[in-house]
């Protein structure tokens, strides 16, 4: 890599060279790996898959590459272990040669049976024996990894051009140095979503579902945001999250983080939840910051259309903290579709 120069006192040092870009691709089979490796590569990344662990050392190496490298690691590989993977993580981390981030594809087990028998094909670890055992013992084995990822992303429910969309969100080669955004809309009753690095309790809000003019609107449509903000705790309770996540945004940076996941959670995933990120990508956009948003319940709902015009304003939110190309052109936000 070539090096850059520090202006110190009217006088040009050099300075170090910027940490090799590396992301390590693994998850049970049959979870997307190899469609993964293949999106980063098409991003930019020089993608290698397959590679055995005991010739990754050698690999890294070598002079440093000018683009990101993407490594597919797979449990088929004979000197493959977690304990293995762990130790190479912690040693790229140590280095400052490296800038290391673990993308994990991960799926539920029954997901997984269910693609196996799908394609016919015989599972890695179990080619004698029915999927369901290798699934299991797959799923065991790579655990400890499993906690280790910087990204994780779960292809249960995505297919190829969904897992696409979402891998483009996160490792886009970027032609500047700001830490993206993505805000997630959820539901408690459907569990915590996966991969997200802060998350806010809406709950405690008034709830626009006990409004039978509301309850089949959602937190994109002004009336109910309308309801929402009439609560006297909204001001506060929006302020000072908005302030968190601002004082928090540089030190991430800092930490050489690239984006951060933010979850709001209330019961069913339609109102508060949905007003929250919509206001709060709003507030962040105009701060500066690169915003995407994601409605993971409103994804599941079969669309209504509004009964007014006053819906528009979750459309301008959305429009306005869709991110941005280098020509500030808007692009899809994650989990969105047009």
């Amino acid at each position: 890599m070539a090096e850059d120069a520090a202006v110190h006192d009217g006088t040009m040092t050099p300075r170090e060279p910027r940490p090799q870009r590396l992301v390590l691709v693994t998850g049970p089979s049959g979870a997307g790996r190899s469609t993964a490796i293949n999106v980063l590569e098409d991003l930019g990344f020089e993608a290698i898959d397959n590679l055995p662990l005991s010739l990754i050392p050698r690999l890294l190496d070598g002079p440093a590459r000018p683009v990101p490298l993407a490594l597919g690691l797979d449990v088929r590989n004979r000197d493959f272990s977690a304990s293995n993977v762990i130790e190479l993580i912690d040693r790229l981390t140590r280095s400052p040669h490296f800038s290391p981030e673990v993308l994990f594809l991960d799926c539920n087990a029954d997901m997984l049976v269910r693609r196996y028998n799908e394609t016919r094909r015989r599972h890695p670890l179990s080619p004698d024996s029915s999927p369901l055992s290798g699934v299991t013992a797959e799923i065991d084995l790579l655990a400890p990894i499993r906690v280790r990822a910087d990204v994780l992303v779960d292809t249960t429910d995505l297919s190829p051009h969904d897992l696409k969309a979402e891998l483009t969100h996160w490792f886009a080669i970027r032609q500047d140095d700001r830490l993206s955004l993505s805000l997630h809309s959820f539901s408690y009753k459907r569990g915590v979503p996966r991969g997200v690095d802060l998350m806010f309790d809406c709950r405690c809000l008034a709830n626009p579902h006990w409004d039978t003019g509301l309850r089949q609107l959602t937190g994109r449509d002004r009336a109910v945001q309308d309801y929402v903000c009439a609560d006297p705790r909204y001001a506060e309770f929006f302020d000072r999250i908005r302030d968190l996540i601002l004082f928090l945004l540089p030190a991430h940076l800092d930490e050489g983080k690239t984006h951060l996941a933010v979850g709001f959670g209330c019961t069913g995933g339609q109102h508060r939840s949905v007003t929250l990120v919509e206001k709060m990508a709003v507030a962040l956009a105009e701060a500066g910051w690169p915003v995407s948003i994601r409605h993971r319940e409103l994804e599941r709902r079969v669309p209504v259309p509004s009964s007014s015009g006053e819906g528009r304003a979750g459309e301008a939110a959305a429009a306005l903290s869709a991110p941005r190309d280098a020509a500030g052109l808007a692009t899809p936000g994650l989990g969105e579709t047009r």
